[in-house]
């Protein structure tokens, strides 16, 4: 019995225990270095705990660990009563370490896998789930698998919740393997993380994560089955980490399918969905690939042959039309032609095969969502998590910890105990608000500083890059214009400025998260993410959608120019448009993203890793020589939030795949090629470099599911809206269909010649204000071009907008309506016509529910009939009988 024990404030209450097992048994290591049980070789290993041992310590500073010893003695004393055993070693090469190996006998696991509704095996599947014609198609796609001898195929069962007093039904054949590892690892978790550590007062504390926290734990964690790269010596190991290395982790596994259902078996359903998830993903983006690279291709064979791009290069047409300064004084004249090298790649992403490719995208992203639905359907039944979220989910250990004011549930009429009364949920609920508000202000505030800087920066490359003779007013160097020289510098500002104010608010959204105090994990886990998602959001898409809608919008005209906070001028675009410019900054976000991505997910680990190596003096021989306790213990603890990280990546690298396609037809051949090594990347730094995850259950991708549906809308418009306003498309459709819509333009044939001096209106250089006028003079020039659609000097209406101008406005705004509801509509009927179960699976989820009546509850019944006696017996008697339904009661009175 593990007693009282007082010392000032602090107070335990008693815990019954067993004689002779008041703490766990301490034990020598036997040497076997791959072994995944207790010395006895009989009890397996379900958990590792890892702590120091206080009587090594100093004898100063022993005092200090006092508490924490007795911390750690009331918790363990609580484990053992709650039935579970444990033996403590000590470390072969640490003596202050000591490792706490945790045992979940038979009575437990079936206790807590009837309490966590786990579903185990009834019978064997009689449904075929494959048609014949995949036998003749697995012949061809058989390289692309996982080599079947090393992975072998599993039994596919049906399956039920698991009822301990119905053993019989459940195909039971070895006792020590009808529980998986993973199944038994978070069962155990589930324990740790709801037993008690210490009584102060009427406070209940308790779960290994505050211990951890706390410092009292240095590890908590499930063990890997042997090395990653190395096979198991031991005959009773499955080897499954060795298998996921060698067929899924390793680079020359890069072209093969992932092994998921080795991956959920040996991780557990939540990095399984993931995977899967992320493979899919990849596999729809090698579609839009091909597509976008063919949209590339044709613009880069046709660039030499556009005719207004021509006409931009021509030293007879763009070479004589003299552009008005873009800036105020210092700016000088520039000849059209400068921008000859920019206006062929503008030609390269701003064609008519990119309009095909942006409605293409509109119906791919939806087709995507659809067809993953049908894919996750068949994986939650295979998985079974088909009634997953239908369960009941307990409450977080952080939010047990603090329930103090009792409530009255408005279902049960029962009180329970929260940790917050109305005006405390009030209040944790507005204060974050608030909050968040000021952190995207602090976002818009750097989109602004980034904005001032560009309108600095293109005011002193345009000093810089031009000269003042005009025979000379081409850029120093052929490919750098002002503009782009801005675009670049001020993307490269803006990546940075992302890392940094994402390392900043996903601390805080962190602890306000905690500050909410969720009731469950799900709960939490959709709080946080659609906090981190909102912020991401704006800060890697606020600059997007500066250059996209707002740059070059409201700009006026050389002698009447705005200026922001009446300071700085507007920027202007090239006179092909700002869509060069969007694409720069897409592809410079993206590709530090990823860049940054990768080292974090890659070098970090395994630097960390190497360090902590070097530290302890100990090199990778010599885990040869380690229990397997202790070589995971050297391994990175994986972050509390999981995959939360990992989903965050890639929701955000889909948002540039669809948001601004129309600018970047590259985009999805990127996210394709990036993606290709995230999966190994991620696969090899799961597997090699980090302990164990604890297996967590799931049926989908959770909040992520809503915010790509939500994605796919928003990606309708966004590109529809960079065709119209961002790109030049509209205006050269309206202009070469003018003679037959407009018979006073001079365009009489039909074609794209003149589009360039069409677009650029005239000023007289008299008509400066000396607030803008250029300080150099211009020689033998009366008048300057600027990309508008305004009357010239001289005219009635001189510099207003001319008839043209609200026909091409009229025009773009007719696009975006048309083609908005022809992609809205296409994507509906979509919607509805690809269902989201397939047919066979609701036929085997059926089939499956039908034998689980049928031999967990029909079988009861009839062997409870037979007890009962004759109807007259029971008149007589007034008997009531209670016939069992499984987990209720129902009273039939004869």
């Amino acid at each position: 019995m593990y007693g009282t024990m007082e010392e000032g404030e602090y107070k335990f209450q008693q815990v019954d225990l067993p004689d002779d097992d008041c703490f766990c048994s301490q034990v020598e290591f036997n040497g076997k270095t791959d072994t995944l049980f207790f010395n006895d070789g009989v009890r397996r290993i379900d958990f590792i705990l890892v702590y120091e041992d206080e009587d090594k310590k100093e004898f100063e500073k022993r005092h200090t660990f006092a508490r924490q010893k007795r911390r750690r003695e009331y918790f363990e004393a609580s484990l053992m009563k709650m039935g579970l055993e444990l033996e403590a070693t000590r470390s072969v090469i640490d003596e202050n370490l000591m490792f706490v190996k945790v045992h979940m006998p038979w009575d437990v696991l079936c206790t807590y896998a009837e309490v966590l509704h786990i579903k185990l095996p009834i019978q064997p599947n009689d449904l075929s789930s494959r048609p014949s014609l995949w036998r003749y198609v697995s012949c061809v796609t058989k390289p692309f698998y996982p080599d079947e001898k090393l992975i072998h195929k599993e039994t596919d069962y049906f399956t039920a919740p698991f009822e301990k007093d119905r053993l019989e039904y459940f195909c039971i054949k070895d006792r020590d393997i009808f529980f998986t590892p993973a199944m038994r690892s978070r069962m155990a978790f589930y324990i740790l993380s709801r037993a008690p550590y210490e009584i102060r007062g009427s406070i209940k504390k308790f779960g290994i994560t505050k211990l951890l926290d706390s410092g009292v734990y240095k590890g908590a964690y499930p063990l890997h089955d042997c090395r990653f790269n190395v096979e198991s010596i031991e005959s009773d190991c499955p080897n499954e980490r060795y298998l996921l290395f060698q067929e899924w982790a390793h680079p020359k596994s890069f072209y093969k399918m992932q092994p998921l259902d080795l991956i959920r078996k040996y991780y557990g359903e939540k990095i399984g969905i993931y995977f899967a998830w992320l493979g899919f993903y990849t596999l729809m983006l090698a579609v839009a690939a091909v597509v976008g690279l063919g949209c590339f291709i044709y613009g880069y064979k046709t660039q030499e042959t556009s005719t207004w791009s021509k006409e931009v290069c021509d030293p007879e047409i763009g070479g004589k039309i003299v552009m008005c300064p873009q800036c105020d004084k210092d700016c000088k004249f520039w000849r059209l032609n400068s921008t000859c090298e920019a206006s062929k790649k503008l030609c390269i992403f701003d064609n008519f095969g990119t309009l095909v490719f942006a409605v293409f995208m509109s119906i791919w992203v939806t087709v995507f969502l659809e067809l993953w639905k049908r894919y996750q359907a068949e994986l939650e039944y295979e998985w079974d998590t088909v009634e997953f979220l239908e369960q009941e989910e307990p409450p977080r250990p952080e939010y047990e910890a603090k329930c103090i004011y009792e409530k009255k549930n408005p279902i049960t009429g029962v009180k329970e105990t929260v940790p917050y009364s109305t005006c405390g949920k009030c209040f944790r609920l507005f204060f974050p608000a608030s909050f968040h508000i000021f952190q995207i202000m602090l976002i818009l505030a750097s989109v602004v500083a980034i904005t001032i800087y560009r309108l600095a920066a293109f005011f002193a490359f345009s000093t810089k890059l031009r000269t003042e003779d005009l025979k000379e007013l081409e850029p120093l160097k052929e490919y750098v214009t002002p503009q782009m020289a801005t675009a670049v510098t001020a993307s490269l500002i803006s990546v940075v400025v992302i890392m940094i104010l994402n390392m900043l608010y996903e601390r805080v959204a962190i602890w306000i998260t905690d500050f909410e105090l969720p009731r469950t994990r799900t709960e939490y886990e959709n709080s946080l993410t659609l906090k981190m998602f909102l912020f991401q959001f704006v800060n890697y898409y606020s600059s997007c959608f500066y250059i996209a809608f707002a740059k070059g919008k409201a700009v006026g005209f050389p002698g009447q120019p705005v200026y922001l906070l009446g300071k700085y001028r507007n920027e202007e675009c090239d006179p092909g448009g700002c869509l060069i410019e969007l694409t720069t900054q897409l592809s410079i976000i993206m590709g530090g993203k990823a860049i940054w991505n990768n080292i974090q997910e890659v070098l970090f680990p395994w630097l960390k890793n190497l360090y902590a190596r070097h530290c302890s003096g100990q090199s990778v021989a010599s885990d040869k020589g380690c229990p397997r306790w202790e070589q995971d213990y050297r391994l990175q603890s994986i972050s509390k939030l999981g995959l939360f990280y990992e989903y965050l990546e890639m929701v955000i690298q889909f948002g540039f795949v669809t948001l601004f396609v129309a600018s970047f037809p590259l985009a999805p051949v990127l996210a394709l090629v990036n993606n290709l090594f995230e999966i190994r990347v991620d696969a090899w730094k799961i597997t090699t470099q980090f302990r164990r995850m604890v297996p967590e259950k799931a049926s989908t991708i959770g909040a992520w599911q809503p915010i790509l549906q939500g994605i796919a809308i928003l990606a309708v418009a966004t590109n529809t809206m960079i065709i119209a306003f961002t790109s030049d498309m509209i205006p050269r459709l309206v202009y070469y269909w003018a003679f037959s819509v407009y018979p006073y333009t001079e365009n009489y044939s039909n074609t794209m010649t003149g589009y360039i001096n069409s677009t650029l209106s005239i000023f007289n250089i008299s008509d400066f204000s000396e607030e803008s006028r250029p300080l150099s003079p211009a020689r033998n020039i009366t008048t300057c071009r600027y990309r508008d659609f305004r009357y010239p000097p001289g005219h009635p209406r001189e510099y207003d907008h001319t008839v043209y101008y609200w026909h091409v406005i009229a025009a773009k705004m007719a696009f975006i309506i048309v083609v908005e509801h022809i992609v809205y509509l296409t994507k509906f009927i979509l919607a509805y016509i690809i269902p989201d179960v397939p047919y066979a699976v609701k036929e085997q989820i059926k089939r499956e529910k039908y034998l689980t009546q049928v031999i967990l509850h029909e079988t009861n019944l009839k062997l409870v009939t037979k007890r009962i006696k004759s109807p007259e017996d029971e008149l007589q008697e007034g008997t009531i009988h209670k016939l069992s339904f499984g987990p209720k009661q129902k009273n039939v009175t004869v």
